[in-house]
């Protein structure tokens, strides 16, 4: 691991976690990275001592994986650029993070044979909580996808999916954080409502969601029947639960992720 360079084009919000939890197992002087906005490659220089590079082809040269973690809009344009540039027997493998562009689009972006994984992960990697899943190109080795793998397990858990259910982990765990924040908004709104600082409204929300994930998790209880153990006869939990029900608390989960399911799916060009 310690001779594996690693590339990254983009260090935005998602770039920028996944390079955090990379470098907690691999050296800064092995991460090499390149960002129109030159503030964020500063700043990822001044935490964690990753090498600077002017443009996506000083960095595919450098590398032996190279992350495209700009805007799908963009990826097509950053591997047309690379594999125009850089000989096809010097070219990194590919990974990519961009949600809804399928292997297939990706390879047809390249003006050379180029090889791809695709990642969706999502934003808790710069705390080491990710949940990360992977697809790979045929012509990706067992060896190369247990490397990557490795260069992921300090960002998080990562599993390998059939490329046909990436819009769906998109929807559920790309996305995901993104609910689990607003319901904590809420939790904490109420908290505040009923008298508690903000301050402190935030750590009971936040401690609270992070627990009864954990038990799901740990427990491999159905989370039904962990809601059950807690759902006292006509008790608070029991009065809360039904409000959830009656105000659609578990419809409206499922229409968002499937609207961010359908969202990733029309990016890619197949809805």
């Amino acid at each position: 691991m310690e001779n594996i360079k690693v590339g990254f084009v983009g260090c935005g919000m998602m770039g920028s976690a996944l390079i955090k939890g990379i470098s907690k197992s691999l050296s800064g002087k092995n991460i090499f990275v390149c960002d129109t906005d030159s503030v964020k490659v500063e700043n990822l220089v001044s935490e964690l001592g990753v090498v600077a590079k002017k443009d996506s082809v000083e960095v595919a040269t450098e590398v032996d994986y190279l992350f495209i973690a700009v805007k799908p809009a963009f990826v097509g344009e950053v591997l047309k650029d690379i594999t125009s540039l850089v000989a096809k027997e010097d070219l990194p493998v590919f990974v990519s993070i961009a949600a809804g562009l399928e292997i297939e689009k990706l390879k047809k972006s390249a003006l050379t044979v180029s090889r791809f994984i695709r990642l969706m992960p999502n934003l808790p990697a710069t705390v080491g909580e990710a949940m990360i899943a992977m697809c790979a190109d045929e012509d990706i080795t067992a060896e190369e996808k247990a490397t990557v793998k490795s260069l992921l397990k300090k960002a998080g858990t990562v599993e390998e999916v059939p490329e046909k259910l990436m819009d769906c982990v998109t929807g559920i765990s790309g996305s995901g954080p993104a609910y689990g924040f607003v319901f904590i908004e809420a939790l904490a709104d109420a908290a505040v409502k009923l008298g508690m600082p903000r301050n402190q409204a935030y750590i009971y929300a936040a401690q609270t969601l992070k627990g009864a994930a954990a038990m799901v998790l740990e427990t491999k209880e159905h989370p039904a029947s962990l809601k059950d153990g807690v759902c006292s006869p006509g008790g608070t939990t029991i009065a809360a639960v039904e409000k959830l029900e009656e105000l659609g608390f578990r419809n409206a989960v499922i229409k968002a992720a499937v609207a961010a399911t359908e969202r990733s799916m029309e990016m890619g060009g197949r809805k």
